[in-house]
């Protein structure tokens, strides 16, 4: 075991944010924590690596071993050039190399014992240099640098020049290069290209440490980690195996909490009713029980509502009406800025019902395809013709398209004055803002809540087309995948550009891959990219075979609709429909049994009142003193009275009997 976390406590204020976290990490394992955003995932790093200290609970990193953190977000302060902040990383290597050249220098010249001693420690060191790799610290910095997207010119780019997730791609590279026992990384894909993530999975893949992340990337965690450690509502919970595998797993934990929290809410409510009931009937015994049940209901130990019901958007996207069978066509499109080309002669279409991503590495321009569709940008050539009656609807990754100075009630009401202060109120309450959070500026919001008021708007406006450039950005993993629900059942068609590979699988039903400045389509979703990517590229690119009609090279083959029709048939079953019929015969005859139990819980409430009521009337009868001055009617009412008693105690432990 090389990293364990005992009963680990955090609070911030009356907040608290982990709660006894346990779980530990094996040599060379690959896992991950996951949560909602808030959940306290950053925050379990940091206490991990000493960052923070932990209101309790206790951190126990194996003994002799190295531990190496990258933060979610890097300001790193420094003069020199990204080359050289790299070999900051090899320094001990650089040294140990720097000590055999002199060794080798040195031993020219030497003879006799000097010699022979200084041979023994040149022997020595190479043996040691050869073991750490040492010979190959220059292929493995450039290896590592063009591997997180910087080219050989780049090398040589001040750090102080970088951006802010330039310099965290430094630092990951630095980090990766010091090749520690263990490495906790937050959040490592968020500056990263797809080649660059791709190329990340497999380094850590094959890395000899284990391995901590923080992401957001399902796709990454899929390829990499073996655990998965969620945190939900303060608590860790370990799960084995991949990011799928979590999702399952989870899904199914959840559906049986929820039942459990619910079974205990309506068994809670119903000896609350009991106790209410036996209350009422006011006699020592049955006020006994109530008290006892009492006892019993505050012993219970009331279950935690599972987080995720209370966590979830409300996203429903429906169109409200239906466009033409061609709804974009894009013929021979080009842009440039200055000395830099990104596309020339681009052309595809878009057909109704279509869910399309466009992909590709880091500025080659796809968000900017999606403004010029838009009108936000204009092309150098080329035309955008829209087909009949479609209605765009688009998410900007950036929100340009939200006023900062606005706030959110503001931004609502005046894109849609139709709707009422209720009906706006109910829409922020779906993406999750309430109370005063609907009187917040736009410019104070985060990322992630800016994402939600762009969603709340693009649900509103019910176009049949959605641009979305980066929709998944700052949502945690559980939004996503609302988000892909969505999107999954929404009647219309859509066209986005996105870095979450996962995400595309789910929802794409073609890709367009932007690269070499010109458009490779495919159809189907990203696992089927990634099957026919290398192939394709070799064949069309290699060789520069003829493209086909529309400036596309096309591949892949769509289901026809027959065979759709004939995979979506459900094959009859003739046990099941067996199974079917003594289903229903079951359930009526435990519809019957309730019905009964119902009535005869009826019969005896009635008996109870009747017998009660007569009791008081005996009590009324006693303080009558023509009644209590006559011995033989005061015994006979006396005995009446015993008898009621009896009765009653009967029919108290009948009603709980039939109660329960």
């Amino acid at each position: 075991m090389i990293l364990s976390c005992s009963n680990i406590c955090k609070s911030f204020g009356s907040d608290d944010i982990i709660k006894n976290a346990s779980f530990h990490i094996e040599d060379h394992e690959k896992a991950a924590i996951v949560g909602i955003n808030g959940a306290g995932k950053s925050t379990l790093l940091k206490i991990i690596v000493g960052e923070m200290a932990p209101d309790s609970g206790e951190v126990v990193l194996g003994s002799g071993k190295t531990l190496g953190y990258l933060a979610q977000n890097q300001d790193l302060l420094s003069h020199r050039t990204i080359y050289e902040e790299m070999l900051d990383a090899k320094k001990s290597v650089i040294e140990m190399e720097n000590r055999l050249r002199d060794l080798e220098n040195s031993m020219k010249t030497a003879s006799g014992e000097a010699l022979e001693t200084m041979m023994n420690q040149y022997s020595r060191l190479s043996h040691e240099f050869e073991l750490i790799n040492g010979y190959a610290w220059k292929s493995e910095i450039v290896g590592v640098l063009k591997g997180l997207g910087f080219t050989e010119e780049e090398f040589s780019k001040q750090i102080s020049t970088l951006s802010g997730g330039q310099k965290t791609r430094v630092s990951l590279g630095k980090l990766l290069l010091t090749n520690p026992d263990i490495i906790l990384l937050d959040e490592p894909t968020n500056h990263l290209d797809m080649s660059s993530i791709a190329w990340l999975e497999t380094y850590l893949l094959n890395y000899r440490g284990a391995v901590l992340i923080v992401a957001h990337d399902r796709y990454f965690l899929d390829k990499i980690v073996t655990k998965v450690i969620e945190l939900d509502n303060g608590h860790a919970i370990v799960y084995s195996g991949n990011y799928t595998a979590y999702s399952e797993k989870r899904a199914q934990m959840r559906a049986i909490q929820m039942k459990a929290y619910l079974n205990q809410q309506q068994e809670i409510k119903h000896q609350e009713a009991v106790i209410e009931k036996l209350k009422s009937f006011n006699r020592e015994k049955s006020i006994k029980r109530a008290e006892s049940r009492e006892k019993m209901l505050d012993k219970i130990e009331v279950l935690e509502k599972p987080s995720e019901v209370n966590d979830a958007m409300d996203i429903r996207l429906e169109p409200n009406i239906l466009s033409g069978n061609d709804v974009l066509t894009v013929n021979g499109l080009a842009k440039s800025f200055g000395s830099q080309t990104l596309f020339t002669d681009l052309s595809f279409d878009v057909k109704r019902g279509e869910r399309v991503a466009i992909i590709g590495d880091n500025g080659t321009g796809k968000t900017t395809i999606l403004k010029i569709i838009n009108g936000l940008v204009e092309p150098d050539a080329g035309e955008i013709i829209l087909g009949s009656r479609v209605h765009i609807g688009y998410y900007d990754q950036d929100h340009q398209v939200l006023h900062m100075e606005k706030t959110l009630f503001e931004e609502i009401s005046d894109a849609y004055p139709g709707m009422s202060n209720t009906q706006i109120r109910s829409t922020l309450a779906a993406f999750l803002f309430t109370g005063d959070d609907v009187f917040k500026r736009i410019g104070d919001l985060s990322g992630g809540e800016r994402g939600r008021v762009s969603l709340a708007k693009l649900m509103l406006s019910e176009a049949n087309f959605l641009i979305l450039d980066e929709p998944t950005n700052h949502l945690d993993i559980t939004s996503k995948e609302i988000l892909e629900n969505a999107l999954s059942h929404y009647g219309g068609t859509v066209l986005y550009v996105s870095h979450d590979r996962y995400f595309i699988n789910k929802t794409a039903t073609r890709i367009l891959d932007l690269t070499g400045k010109r458009m490779m389509n495919y159809i189907g979703n990203y696992d089927y990219y990634l099957e026919k990517h290398d192939a394709m590229m070799t064949a069309h690119f290699g060789n520069e075979a003829p493209e086909s009609a529309g400036g596309i090279v096309g591949f892949g083959a769509s289901k026809t609709g027959a065979a759709a029709e004939t995979a979506g048939k459900a094959v009859e079953n003739p046990a099941a429909d067996a199974g079917g019929k003594l289903d229903w015969k079951a359930q009526k005859e435990e519809q019957a049994r309730q019905r009964k139990r119902q009535n005869d819980l009826k019969k005896v409430e009635d008996e109870i009142h009747k017998l009660e009521t007569r009791d008081g009337e005996i009590d009324g009868l006693l303080c009558d003193e023509s009644v209590f001055s006559d011995v033989a009617k005061l015994m006979e009412l006396n005995k009446e009275k015993e008898e009621i008693a009896g009765k009653l105690e009967v029919l108290y432990e009948k009603w709980e009997e039939l109660a329960e």
